[in-house]
């Protein structure tokens, strides 16, 4: 399994709207985005560089494998 990279928010975000969430609110330096179908709320610190386990959690909380998310990066 490849190594995780480092991303930046907007690239997480772009991965996140390609699997089905929308942009849902912003408080302070975090975004929320929804997913309506599987009715998930994921929150996605808008920093430059996210922490490896952060983004291990973001994927977590979007129900979202590894290897998926990778391959949506492209």
């Amino acid at each position: 399994m490849p190594k995780l990279p480092v991303l930046s928010a907007k690239d997480v975000i772009k991965v996140l709207t390609k699997s089905g969430f929308l942009v849902h609110r912003q408080t302070g330096s975090h975004i929320h985005l929804w997913n309506e179908d599987q009715r998930l709320l994921v929150t996605v610190p808008n920093h430059q560089e996210l922490a490896k386990g952060t983004l291990i959690s973001i994927m977590k909380q979007a129900k979202i494998e590894k290897d998926v998310f990778l391959s949506k990066l492209r």
